[in-house]
């Protein structure tokens, strides 16, 4: 089934292709998500990404590449960036053969390569300080005519439950669901309470899925790729989506390399990992249905429940090793 899913993709990245006038040597599929996506080698011109969207409008597609666009002008790091096809368009659609059609943009290939478990305690301060960067020039920019992203609250978060009780049986027992449940319901109540003021200096157009797999590093400097999920939410939402899948010490260095280009404020400490717990579970939801995903989620549950059990209990979790 996934394999027919790629050859359809591939078929209609052949005829996205055609809408440019690229030299290409080769096509390579990268990565079947919510977008699928292609690299694309030339003989001049370099590498790029090609994207096949799903369930996304041209319009949101649009918005995202002209944020690219002015955060590029803002800032001094390497940001993928769309290209137009004949027409001058950076977004198009592909029609097939049922008469069904797909929103394909290109994107210039970001040079760099992900660290892995290799990740120096300089490495993961400059991730801090590349959130930062980001939030401090979402909080300058004036948006683009016509800015169209999802936003990221209580109302998408009901709406990826609803997901995961369709699919938790597939890495988890009734039992453990009940813990996601009684975990999401305590979010519920404090998303509610929430008030977002898109002046405010918590509050603005965020990455949204800057986990350390949309992180590249080239000559030891961070650099993100992957904005097909960038929208409105809180920054430290943001900050959740980086921390997640380090460990506590190393969480302590994104925040020092965070705080020394903006200092945090408040109780930001509760208020991250309400979010943490937020994008953990946002994860789960996301990746249930795929059986390819069964059995890492599944090796995955001892320490997220042992997230919740601490959440739950009101103790604190992120900067602390906690017991399994």
């Amino acid at each position: 089934m996934v394999q027919k899913m790629r050859n359809n993709y591939k078929q209609a990245a052949l005829m996205a292709l055609q809408h440019f006038d690229l030299d290409w040597t080769q096509i390579r599929f990268n990565q079947l998500s919510d977008t699928c996506t292609f690299v694309i080698e030339t003989n001049k011109e370099g590498t790029f990404l090609l994207r096949l969207h799903s369930g996304r409008s041209k319009e949101e597609i649009n918005s995202e590449i002209a944020w690219l666009e002015l955060l590029k002008r803002k800032i001094d790091v390497p940001l993928p960036k769309g290209v137009h096809d004949r027409t001058g368009s950076v977004t198009f659609k592909v029609e097939q053969g049922n008469g069904d059609g797909i929103y394909a943009s290109l994107m210039r290939w970001v040079e760099g390569e992900h660290a892995n478990e290799r990740l120096t305690e300089g490495q993961i301060y400059k991730e801090g300080v590349l959130l930062a960067k980001l939030h401090k020039a979402a909080q300058e920019l004036e948006l683009p005519p016509g800015f169209n992203r999802p936003v990221w609250d209580e109302h998408s978060f009901r709406k990826a439950m609803l997901r995961l009780k369709l699919h938790y049986h597939s890495f988890l027992s009734d039992d453990e669901f009940v813990l996601y449940q009684s975990a999401a319901e305590k979010l519920y109540g404090w998303l509610s309470k929430q008030h977002k003021n898109k002046n405010r200096r918590t509050y603005g157009v965020i990455h949204g899925d800057l986990h350390q797999g949309n992180i590249i590093f080239k000559e030891g400097e961070p650099r993100p790729i992957d904005f097909g999920r960038c929208g409105w939410g809180y920054y430290l939402y943001d900050v959740a989506h980086t921390i997640l899948g380090i460990y506590p010490l190393q969480r302590e260095l994104v925040i020092k390399g965070y705080e020394s280009v903006i200092k945090l404020d408040g109780e930001w400490v509760q208020t991250l990992e309400h979010f943490t717990v937020m994008v953990m579970i946002e994860n789960y939801c996301h990746h249930a249905p795929d059986p390819r995903e069964t059995e890492g989620l599944k090796a995955e549950q001892p320490y997220a429940q042992a997230i919740l059990r601490n959440y739950l209990k009101g103790d604190p979790f992120l900067f602390n090793t906690i017991e399994i």
